[in-house]
């Protein structure tokens, strides 16, 4: 009996630490849906691409290609801005009522550490990737994209689950492949952003998520 209480107040005790030092209110369906205005939002650059350039896929690697004009850049950039705030929006929204649930502060000590470490590499890699459209290396923007988003997860693991590490590497690894086929760099942010998102927000979801 003694040896029982004396594990359960060990695995208390270690719940709270956890708790204390990491932000654990992630909500699994956000990520989901976070996949799925992805790829939507890849299914829109898609056809917006095709209206000039007929799904010539090859042309996304020539730095002279009229394909990068002004207009295409910005109808792009504000797809992807689009995305980015209905996932970041729908993440706080469903992160807000999963913390509530569960009584944690969702602006915590973990939680500003947790953003913090995230948002350096990805703002780094915002700057890069416009660099690389000033130079004309816009075919390297989604693997970029890609291997910073995946930077910023792993960087950002250590202040909440675990699992979203192994999400960063995959990213990595996504993005670093992802160089050596430029021109198809849709697919893989597709594959990347959407796929991912998707596979990653279920397990989350049936792994954490179900059990509160």
């Amino acid at each position: 009996m003694n040896s029982n209480k004396y594990l359960n107040d060990i695995s208390e005790i270690k719940d709270i630490m956890n708790r204390s030092s990491r932000f654990i209110s992630l909500s699994g369906i956000s990520g989901v849906l976070a996949g799925v205005y992805a790829i939507v939002g890849a299914g829109l650059a898609y056809m917006r691409l095709n209206t000039v350039s007929s799904a010539n896929y090859d042309l996304l690697s020539d730095r002279g290609s009229s394909l990068w004009n002004t207009d295409i850049v910005k109808d792009l950039t504000l797809i992807a801005l689009v995305v980015i705030v209905l996932a970041s929006v729908t993440g706080f929204i469903l992160t807000l009522r999963k913390s509530k649930k569960s009584g944690e502060n969702i602006w915590n000590t973990s939680s500003k550490r947790l953003v913090f470490n995230f948002l350096i590499p990805l703002f780094v890699g915002g700057v890069f990737c416009l660099v690389l459209i000033q130079y004309g290396a816009a075919g390297l923007v989604a693997p970029a994209t890609l291997i910073f988003y995946g930077l910023a997860c792993v960087n950002a693991s250590k202040y909440t689950l675990g699992d979203v590490r192994y999400m960063g590497i995959a990213f990595i690894i996504l993005g670093i492949v992802a160089t050596q086929f430029i021109g198809y760099g849709l697919y893989f942010w597709a594959l990347g952003f959407g796929v991912c998102h998707i596979l990653y927000g279920a397990l989350m979801h049936f792994k954490y998520d179900r059990k509160n």
